[in-house]
């Protein structure tokens, strides 16, 4: 949450944005502009990658107040029909499958539809709970619309839904774990559950089976989805998963604080930005020598299918990957 007291107006968080380009002046003067309740530049060019966020050095959240801002004067044009695609989410009909007592529920949220057939396939989720539908849904997503009020609106009602099912969480979806392990705290909310995400439960499985495990020797490139913003230090999570399998995570321009959003939260309403960006991202992952570009969040591994594939660029989910060092896919 916004924090004025610990801005000092340096401008790192706006000149670091790589979808404008400020000078320090600059980027303090439209930060001041918002703290001063004016309109500014950036409220019209903010593609809501929360990079900002990340890059402030002393944790004020510049997003916060841009993304309040936006919200408040309506300054992201969002098209009608995306819109109702999120107002849809939440009637999605909940469904819960009861697994083993003694394992945790994995969190799909409403992302199922959108993940590679069998995602959540083979030995390593066998047993587990799942979890998904409206009643399962973060509302995070609602950021990429220019809107916080929605996501602090049903954040208790999000936590009392998973609170119910009397389990440890998993979280599959980046933008649930973000909402549990750093949004809720902004709405004086905790969570009364065990929580993780997907990358430690993986990481915990492959020590625990390294047995079974055959380096796979490739390279990849990875799609740091936008909602890591918010929970940078799982990282390391998923730094371990790769060096288990024998993988090399390439050292390229756009990782790490440095990821380019995929997209699929401005294309509609930036194309062109959005397809200069979307170039720029698998031209450094092909120069960086990857073998393929390997994804997380649903919505990328679906925005970035077609651009990969046109470069001869590998597009891999994560959990096939490592189900590929483990004997159970090709």
């Amino acid at each position: 949450m916004w924090d004025a007291s610990k801005c000092d107006l340096c401008g790192e968080c706006l000149v670091r944005c790589p979808y404008v380009e400020y000078d320090k002046e600059k980027a303090a003067a439209n930060i001041q502009a918002l703290m001063d309740e004016k309109d500014a530049e950036i409220l019209h060019r903010c593609v809501t990658c929360c990079a900002c966020r990340e890059y402030c050095p002393t944790g004020a959240d510049p997003f916060d107040l841009i993304l309040r801002a936006m919200e408040e004067k309506k300054t992201f044009p969002v098209p009608p029909d995306m819109a109702k695609i999120f107002d849809l989410a939440a009637t999605v009909p909940a469904s819960v499958s009861i697994g083993d007592s003694d394992k945790p529920a994995l969190s799909l949220c409403i992302m199922e539809g959108n993940l590679p057939p069998g995602a959540v396939d083979g030995e390593m989720f066998k047993g587990m709970t799942i979890v998904k539908g409206g009643d399962y849904f973060c509302y995070v997503g609602y950021v990429h619309l220019g809107q916080e009020s929605p996501v602090e609106k049903h954040a208790r009602q999000f936590i009392d839904n998973l609170a119910g099912l009397g389990k440890d969480i998993v979280f599959l979806h980046d933008d649930c774990y973000a909402m549990v392990d750093a949004k809720i705290k902004d709405y004086g909310i905790t969570a009364p559950f065990r929580y993780m995400h997907l990358y430690e439960y993986m990481r915990n499985y492959l020590r625990d089976h390294q047995s079974r495990i055959t380096p796979l020797g490739k390279k990849v490139a990875y799609q740091r989805p936008c909602a890591s913003r918010y929970t940078p230090a799982k990282d390391a999570f998923l730094d371990e998963i790769f060096q288990l399998i024998g993988v090399e995570r390439v050292n390229r321009r756009y990782d790490r604080g440095e990821a380019l959003c995929c997209t699929g939260a401005f294309i509609r309403v930036y194309p062109d930005l959005a397809r200069e960006i979307q170039a720029k991202n698998i031209d450094d992952a092909v120069a960086s020598g990857a073998d393929a570009l390997v994804t997380l969040c649903p919505m990328c591994d679906r925005v970035l299918r077609k651009p990969a594939a046109a470069k001869g660029l590998t597009k891999i989910y994560v959990t096939d990957l490592c189900r590929m060092a483990l004997g159970e896919l090709p």
